[in-house]
């Protein structure tokens, strides 16, 4: 096993003027699950690719262990890569797509078949080893591309978006699937995703990039409860989290009409006369005084014990992103009705105005 290197790492591809990665800074440790997650075009795959061999480092370092791979090709870097087609070939029985790289290495017959057979056997394959690909349905394709890869036993696990071909429910249970299959290996995996609910499910940690920039390497938790920028703040979370530019009063933050009380030192940070604030969901409260943020129901989405509403401000563009808070579910309020929200003070996120930067402990 081995630990993973981004020093500085820049891909710029050619006649592009900004860089797809731009000085990627990432140690990953040993045996652990970093997941790369942001929007499309935010760099994830391409840092993969650089890793992997299959995109040029055009500035910086990568190094798997204590060597120096930047310049190294694929086949002598000790990784093995899980694409998002999958890639077996068709004409090739599970076994023989599972055992292909090693008999390309020159492997003896015995040690491969006992390399299948042991891979076959964690993923509930060993049925399967004498069908061919086309005989096998989504998440069975998935699992033969996960045992061609743990036949390798390489350094380094890279998996590119493996399950965003999969119907959603599969998807669910081949997650949980792989994130106990690492864990049992140890190996360490490097796992690219637009799925922010993926990335916080499975990773040790996440690491998020925008536009090739990294916003926030972090634990899944601390991530959510503390995120760095305003950016973060509004990628990771399902349902997102509610921000909103708010003006900074005498001792807090003005809400309508009312004042969310915010410590002193927290505001003395504010380079403005506004702040954005962010909240979550679950972290707002109806008002029964009938003060602070006034929100008008334009949806009521029910699930049983929770019910979460979507609605707007008075005044809001109807283009804006609607505001959502968590309600109870047997009592929620009615479409077209108007609810009064007041935060809780301890799950406040408040950022600069200008810089998008935290600024709340």
């Amino acid at each position: 096993m081995a630990t993973v290197t981004y020093d500085k790492a820049t891909r710029i591809y050619p006649g592009a003027d900004t860089p797809s990665v731009d000085q990627l800074d990432i140690e990953v440790a040993d045996g652990e699950f970093l997941v790369l997650v942001g929007p499309s075009g935010s760099g994830k795959s391409t840092a993969l690719r650089m890793l992997a061999g299959l995109e040029e480092v055009n500035g910086g370092r990568i190094l798997i262990g204590d060597r120096d791979v930047t310049h190294m090709p694929p086949k002598d870097r000790d990784v093995a890569m899980v694409f998002q087609n999958y890639a077996l070939y068709p004409h090739m029985s599970v076994a023989d797509n599972m055992g292909f790289a090693l008999k390309i290495a020159g492997k003896p017959k015995a040690e491969i078949r006992q390399r299948v057979e042991e891979a076959a056997k964690i993923l509930d394959l060993e049925p399967y080893l004498e069908r061919k690909p086309k005989a096998l349905s989504g998440g069975q394709r998935q699992r033969v591309a996960m045992g061609r890869a743990i036949v390798r036993q390489p350094q380094v696990f890279l998996m590119d978006e493996p399950l965003s071909n999969l119907d959603a429910k599969l998807r669910v249970q081949t997650r949980t699937q792989i994130a106990s299959l690492q864990r049992r290996l140890g190996v360490t995996t490097v796992y690219v995703t637009h799925d922010q609910v993926e990335a916080m499910t499975m990773g040790d940690r996440v690491a998020v990039l925008n536009f090739g920039v990294l916003q926030q390497v972090d634990t899944p938790r601390r991530m959510y409860d503390h995120p760095d920028n305003v950016f973060v703040a509004g990628f990771i979370g399902s349902p997102a989290m509610n921000l909103m530019s708010v003006p900074v009063a005498d001792g807090g933050l003005k809400l309508g009409d009312y004042v969310q009380p915010v410590e002193r030192d927290v505001l003395g940070k504010a380079t403005g006369s506004e702040v954005v604030l962010g909240v979550r969901p679950e972290d707002l409260e109806i008002s029964d005084s009938g003060r602070g943020l006034a929100i008008e129901v334009d949806v009521v989405e029910e699930l049983g014990a929770d019910a979460y509403i979507y609605g707007s401000m008075p005044g809001q563009d109807a283009g804006d992103k609607p505001f959502i808070a968590r309600v109870d579910g047997r009592t929620p309020p009615a479409k077209g009705e108007v609810v009064h929200f007041q935060p809780k003070g301890e799950h406040l996120h408040i950022f600069n105005a200008e810089s998008g930067e935290r600024i709340s402990d």
